[in-house]
């Protein structure tokens, strides 16, 4: 009877990865990603059916051109070097709003790109605009 269980056992033990797969494998990078299923937030949104990786982030966005600008330099801790010349001039014909200076300090403002440099935006002048840092902060959560 006891080399029954024990043979039981040991069947279910082997048999239970294949039976009750915790996760798909993808097949071309052999990391292993589990499905969400479509449901609805407290807050009434709804989240899609996706897959994510088993660490529990989400695929990275490196890989949409449009997220990140590859071809652009880049200074020491990764963001994309912004050209001084080109922010000295547009100061020079556009003073700060709120000191009317064209050196110095802006409180309450930033120089902010229209088009946004990692979307192929020129870092010139033409393409620069004085912005409120509530504005700037808002506008920059909804660009990502």
């Amino acid at each position: 009877m006891k080399k029954l269980i024990l043979f039981l056992a040991l069947v279910t033990f082997l048999l239970a990865p294949a039976a009750f797969p915790e996760s798909k494998s993808s097949a071309s990078s052999g990391k292993k990603t589990t499905s969400v299923r479509e449901y609805t937030r407290k807050d009434g949104t709804v989240v899609h059916s996706h897959a994510r990786s088993a660490s529990g982030r989400a695929p990275s966005k490196s890989k949409n051109p449009k997220a990140y600008c590859a071809s652009c330099k880049r200074d020491s801790r990764g963001k994309i070097r912004r050209s001084e010349t080109a922010t000295r001039a547009f100061r020079k014909s556009h003073p700060c709003p709120a000191t009317r200076k064209t050196t110095g300090a802006c409180p309450g403002y930033v120089i902010d790109h229209v088009v946004p440099l990692k979307r192929g935006g020129a870092d010139d002048p033409r393409n620069m605009q004085w912005q409120t840092t509530a504005q700037a902060k808002a506008k920059d959560r909804v660009e990502d």
